[in-house]
């Protein structure tokens, strides 16, 4: 399973903005308001708490594992491999809905805070932006509490395969 890159995130949260904000000056040429729900903020930070807490329990889990506490519960492989896959995706579609919001976010702060629906639109949009960030650092903590250590033979201090 490769790493989730930073980079990646990063382009997809841009392409998605770009997109977002052309696609709301286009909507809003038609005389309609582009709207952010109130539950998207809830739901990605649900997410990113899910994610947390994922995380944590796994890392106290193997912590007690490494520590040969008596009764310590080991993490199941596959359940490791899972989290990090949730974690994962979770992370790529937070990008992906952020850079959705922040777009409509930029359109709403540029073409004027008058009325309040468009404030209240605007927060809305700041917080998703900020919730999607969380679960995106939320994913990548998850990833690197799973990671397992490197393989020696893969490193090159190994010795050398035929």
């Amino acid at each position: 399973m490769k790493q989730l890159r930073i980079r990646v995130l990063a382009g997809l949260f841009v392409v998605a903005g770009v997109v977002s904000w052309a696609g709301a000056r286009l909507w809003d040429s038609f005389g309609t308001l582009p709207s952010v729900p109130v539950a998207a903020p809830i739901v990605l930070a649900v997410i990113a708490a899910v994610l947390s807490a994922t995380a944590l329990s796994i890392r106290s889990r193997l912590k007690a594992q490494r520590e040969r506490r008596p009764g310590a519960k080991g993490v199941d492989p596959l359940l490791a491999a899972r989290a990090v896959v949730f974690g994962q995706a979770s992370a790529l579609v937070a990008a992906l809905v952020s850079g959705m919001y922040g777009g409509v976010g930029v359109f709403l702060l540029i073409d004027g805070l008058d009325a309040p629906a468009r404030r209240d639109q605007a927060i809305y949009a700041g917080a998703s932006v900020l919730a999607g960030i969380c679960v995106v650092a939320a994913a990548l903590f998850l990833e690197r509490i799973c990671k397992l250590p490197e393989d020696e033979d893969d490193n090159g201090t190994g010795p050398a395969r035929a």
